[in-house]
Protein backbone atom coordinates (compact mmCIF):
# COMPACT_ATOMS: atom_id res chain seq x y z
CA UNK A 1 0.00 0.00 0.00
CA UNK A 2 2.82 2.37 0.92
CA UNK A 3 4.63 1.71 -2.36
CA UNK A 4 1.39 2.33 -4.29
CA UNK A 5 0.92 5.73 -2.66
CA UNK A 6 4.55 6.65 -3.33
CA UNK A 7 4.14 5.53 -6.97
CA UNK A 8 1.22 7.88 -7.62
CA UNK A 9 2.79 10.85 -5.84
CA UNK A 10 6.05 10.41 -7.76
CA UNK A 11 4.19 10.08 -11.07
CA UNK A 12 2.21 13.28 -10.47
CA UNK A 13 5.34 15.12 -9.35
CA UNK A 14 7.20 13.92 -12.44
CA UNK A 15 4.42 15.24 -14.66
CA UNK A 16 4.48 18.69 -13.03
CA UNK A 17 8.24 19.12 -12.77
CA UNK A 18 8.98 17.71 -16.21
CA UNK A 19 7.16 20.73 -17.62
CA UNK A 20 9.91 23.00 -16.27
CA UNK A 21 12.79 20.59 -16.77
CA UNK A 22 13.46 20.47 -13.02
CA UNK A 23 13.23 16.72 -12.50
CA UNK A 24 11.16 16.72 -9.32
CA UNK A 25 13.85 16.07 -6.71
CA UNK A 26 12.23 18.71 -4.50
CA UNK A 27 9.25 16.37 -4.20
CA UNK A 28 10.96 12.99 -4.48
CA UNK A 29 13.28 13.50 -1.50
CA UNK A 30 10.70 14.70 1.07
CA UNK A 31 8.10 12.17 -0.11
CA UNK A 32 10.53 9.29 0.34
CA UNK A 33 11.59 10.70 3.70
CA UNK A 34 7.96 11.04 4.88
CA UNK A 35 7.33 7.46 3.73
CA UNK A 36 9.87 6.32 6.30
CA UNK A 37 12.98 5.80 4.17
CA UNK A 38 16.30 7.07 5.49
CA UNK A 39 17.11 10.58 4.27
CA UNK A 40 20.81 10.14 3.51
CA UNK A 41 21.09 6.49 2.43
CA UNK A 42 17.82 6.19 0.45
CA UNK A 43 15.84 9.42 -0.09
CA UNK A 44 18.64 11.70 -1.36
CA UNK A 45 20.45 9.25 -3.70
CA UNK A 46 17.17 7.89 -5.07
CA UNK A 47 15.89 11.46 -5.48
CA UNK A 48 18.95 12.25 -7.61
CA UNK A 49 18.47 9.13 -9.73
CA UNK A 50 14.80 9.97 -10.37
CA UNK A 51 15.67 13.61 -10.98
CA UNK A 52 18.19 12.68 -13.66
CA UNK A 53 15.90 10.11 -15.23
CA UNK A 54 13.01 12.57 -15.39
CA UNK A 55 15.06 15.31 -17.07
CA UNK A 56 16.72 12.82 -19.42
CA UNK A 57 13.38 11.49 -20.60
CA UNK A 58 11.77 14.92 -20.94
CA UNK A 59 14.67 15.99 -23.16
CA UNK A 60 13.12 13.83 -25.89
CA UNK A 61 10.03 16.00 -26.53
CA UNK A 62 12.02 19.17 -25.81
CA UNK A 63 14.69 18.24 -28.35
CA UNK A 64 12.08 17.37 -30.97
CA UNK A 65 10.70 20.90 -30.65
CA UNK A 66 14.28 22.29 -30.87
CA UNK A 67 13.98 24.05 -27.52
CA UNK A 68 17.31 22.91 -26.00
CA UNK A 69 20.25 25.33 -26.20
CA UNK A 70 23.00 22.71 -26.34
CA UNK A 71 25.85 25.22 -26.75
CA UNK A 72 24.61 27.62 -24.11
CA UNK A 73 24.10 24.88 -21.54
CA UNK A 74 27.31 22.93 -22.20
CA UNK A 75 29.61 24.83 -19.80
CA UNK A 76 26.98 24.78 -17.08
CA UNK A 77 26.47 21.04 -17.57
CA UNK A 78 30.20 20.30 -17.23
CA UNK A 79 30.70 22.32 -14.03
CA UNK A 80 27.52 20.84 -12.51
CA UNK A 81 28.78 17.37 -13.41
CA UNK A 82 32.04 17.99 -11.54
CA UNK A 83 30.53 19.70 -8.48
CA UNK A 84 27.62 17.32 -7.81
CA UNK A 85 29.70 14.43 -6.37
CA UNK A 86 31.37 16.89 -3.99
CA UNK A 87 27.95 17.89 -2.71
CA UNK A 88 27.01 14.23 -2.37
CA UNK A 89 30.04 13.59 -0.17
CA UNK A 90 29.20 16.62 1.97
CA UNK A 91 25.67 15.35 2.66
CA UNK A 92 27.10 12.36 4.50
CA UNK A 93 28.68 14.58 7.17
CA UNK A 94 25.83 17.09 7.61
CA UNK A 95 23.08 16.19 10.17
CA UNK A 96 19.69 15.20 8.66
CA UNK A 97 17.93 17.95 10.66
CA UNK A 98 20.22 20.55 9.12
CA UNK A 99 19.66 19.09 5.66
CA UNK A 100 15.89 19.45 6.01
CA UNK A 101 16.14 23.10 7.11
CA UNK A 102 18.53 23.88 4.26
CA UNK A 103 16.30 22.03 1.81
CA UNK A 104 13.23 24.00 2.95
CA UNK A 105 15.08 27.30 2.59
CA UNK A 106 16.13 26.47 -0.96
CA UNK A 107 12.58 25.46 -1.89
CA UNK A 108 11.15 28.74 -0.57
CA UNK A 109 13.71 30.72 -2.56
CA UNK A 110 12.79 28.82 -5.71
CA UNK A 111 9.06 29.43 -5.12
CA UNK A 112 9.49 33.17 -4.57
CA UNK A 113 11.61 33.47 -7.70
CA UNK A 114 9.00 31.66 -9.75
CA UNK A 115 6.16 33.85 -8.45
CA UNK A 116 8.22 36.90 -9.37
CA UNK A 117 8.84 35.48 -12.83
CA UNK A 118 5.10 35.16 -13.56
CA UNK A 119 4.81 38.96 -13.52
CA UNK A 120 7.45 39.50 -16.18
CA UNK A 121 6.89 39.22 -19.95
CA UNK A 122 8.90 36.69 -21.96
CA UNK A 123 12.36 38.10 -22.87
CA UNK A 124 12.99 39.12 -26.45
CA UNK A 125 16.77 38.62 -26.66
CA UNK A 126 19.43 36.40 -25.06
CA UNK A 127 22.77 37.55 -23.72
CA UNK A 128 25.76 36.77 -25.99
CA UNK A 129 26.98 33.16 -25.81
CA UNK A 130 30.31 34.13 -24.19
CA UNK A 131 28.59 35.98 -21.35
CA UNK A 132 26.05 33.17 -20.86
CA UNK A 133 28.92 30.67 -20.68
CA UNK A 134 30.77 32.65 -17.99
CA UNK A 135 27.62 32.94 -15.89
CA UNK A 136 26.89 29.28 -16.56
CA UNK A 137 30.33 28.24 -15.30
CA UNK A 138 29.68 29.56 -11.79
CA UNK A 139 25.97 28.77 -11.76
CA UNK A 140 26.56 25.17 -12.80
CA UNK A 141 29.17 24.64 -10.11
CA UNK A 142 26.98 26.05 -7.34
CA UNK A 143 23.82 24.30 -8.54
CA UNK A 144 25.64 21.00 -8.93
CA UNK A 145 27.11 21.16 -5.43
CA UNK A 146 23.85 22.14 -3.72
CA UNK A 147 21.86 19.70 -5.83
CA UNK A 148 24.22 16.83 -5.09
CA UNK A 149 24.13 17.55 -1.38
CA UNK A 150 20.33 17.79 -1.15
CA UNK A 151 19.34 15.28 -3.82
CA UNK A 152 17.53 17.78 -6.05
CA UNK A 153 19.72 18.25 -9.11
CA UNK A 154 19.97 22.05 -8.76
CA UNK A 155 17.39 22.89 -11.41
CA UNK A 156 15.62 25.39 -9.18
CA UNK A 157 18.81 27.48 -9.25
CA UNK A 158 19.54 27.01 -12.95
CA UNK A 159 16.11 27.83 -14.43
CA UNK A 160 15.80 31.36 -12.95
CA UNK A 161 19.37 32.19 -14.02
CA UNK A 162 18.66 31.08 -17.58
CA UNK A 163 15.53 33.22 -17.66
CA UNK A 164 17.57 36.17 -16.34
CA UNK A 165 20.03 35.76 -19.22
CA UNK A 166 17.27 35.98 -21.81
CA UNK A 167 15.81 32.50 -22.23
CA UNK A 168 12.08 32.16 -22.78
CA UNK A 169 10.21 29.85 -20.39
CA UNK A 170 10.15 26.76 -22.60
CA UNK A 171 13.77 27.24 -23.74
CA UNK A 172 14.86 27.67 -20.11
CA UNK A 173 12.97 24.52 -19.13
CA UNK A 174 14.53 22.49 -21.92
CA UNK A 175 18.08 23.72 -21.28
CA UNK A 176 17.66 23.25 -17.53
CA UNK A 177 16.68 19.63 -18.18
CA UNK A 178 19.88 19.19 -20.19
CA UNK A 179 22.09 20.53 -17.37
CA UNK A 180 20.22 18.84 -14.52
CA UNK A 181 20.55 15.45 -16.19
CA UNK A 182 24.33 15.67 -15.82
CA UNK A 183 24.35 17.01 -12.26
CA UNK A 184 21.73 14.52 -11.05
CA UNK A 185 23.40 11.38 -12.36
CA UNK A 186 26.80 12.61 -11.22
CA UNK A 187 25.47 13.27 -7.72
CA UNK A 188 23.71 9.91 -7.70
CA UNK A 189 26.89 7.99 -8.45
CA UNK A 190 28.63 10.00 -5.73
CA UNK A 191 26.04 8.74 -3.23
CA UNK A 192 26.08 5.19 -4.58
CA UNK A 193 29.77 4.93 -3.74
CA UNK A 194 28.84 5.38 -0.07
CA UNK A 195 25.86 3.09 0.42
CA UNK A 196 23.24 0.65 -0.89
CA UNK A 197 19.96 1.23 -2.71
CA UNK A 198 16.48 -0.16 -2.03
CA UNK A 199 16.01 -1.85 -5.41
CA UNK A 200 12.31 -2.88 -5.13
CA UNK A 201 11.47 0.74 -4.28
CA UNK A 202 13.77 1.97 -7.04
CA UNK A 203 12.01 -0.10 -9.71
CA UNK A 204 8.57 1.16 -8.65
CA UNK A 205 9.47 4.86 -8.58
CA UNK A 206 11.47 4.65 -11.82
CA UNK A 207 8.33 3.35 -13.55
CA UNK A 208 6.37 6.28 -12.08
CA UNK A 209 8.93 8.77 -13.39
CA UNK A 210 8.91 7.28 -16.88
CA UNK A 211 5.14 7.69 -17.12
CA UNK A 212 4.98 11.15 -15.54
CA UNK A 213 7.90 12.68 -17.42
CA UNK A 214 6.63 11.73 -20.87
CA UNK A 215 3.15 13.07 -20.19
CA UNK A 216 4.54 16.25 -18.64
CA UNK A 217 6.97 16.89 -21.49
CA UNK A 218 4.28 16.53 -24.12
CA UNK A 219 1.89 18.77 -22.23
CA UNK A 220 4.55 21.48 -21.83
CA UNK A 221 5.57 21.52 -25.48
CA UNK A 222 2.06 21.36 -26.91
CA UNK A 223 -0.50 22.88 -24.52
CA UNK A 224 0.93 24.54 -21.40
CA UNK A 225 1.01 28.31 -20.85
CA UNK A 226 4.18 29.46 -19.14
CA UNK A 227 2.52 31.74 -16.58
CA UNK A 228 0.12 29.05 -15.37
CA UNK A 229 2.88 26.45 -15.11
CA UNK A 230 5.11 28.75 -13.06
CA UNK A 231 2.30 29.62 -10.66
CA UNK A 232 1.35 25.97 -10.05
CA UNK A 233 5.01 25.12 -9.56
CA UNK A 234 5.46 27.93 -7.00
CA UNK A 235 2.40 26.83 -4.99
CA UNK A 236 3.61 23.23 -4.86
CA UNK A 237 7.05 24.33 -3.68
CA UNK A 238 5.65 26.48 -0.88
CA UNK A 239 3.53 23.58 0.38
CA UNK A 240 6.58 21.30 0.38
CA UNK A 241 8.68 23.90 2.22
CA UNK A 242 5.98 24.36 4.87
CA UNK A 243 5.86 20.62 5.50
CA UNK A 244 9.64 20.32 5.69
CA UNK A 245 9.94 23.18 8.16
CA UNK A 246 7.17 21.66 10.30
CA UNK A 247 8.94 18.28 10.32
CA UNK A 248 12.26 19.87 11.23
CA UNK A 249 10.97 21.89 14.19
CA UNK A 250 8.26 19.52 15.45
Amino acid sequence: MLYTIVFFIIAIASFLFAMLGLGGGMVYVPVLSWAGFDMVSVAIPLGLLLNGLNTLLVLIPFARKKLVDWKGGAVMAVTALIAAPLGAITSDIVPVHTLKILFAAMVVIAAVRMIWATKNPEPEQMMPLRKRSIIGFFTGGFAGFVGGMLGIGGGFIIAPILMATGYKTKEAAATTAFVVTFSSFSGYFGHMAQGKMNWPLTIIVVAAVIIGSQLGGRFMTEKAKSKQVKLIYAIVLLLIAAKLIYDAIA
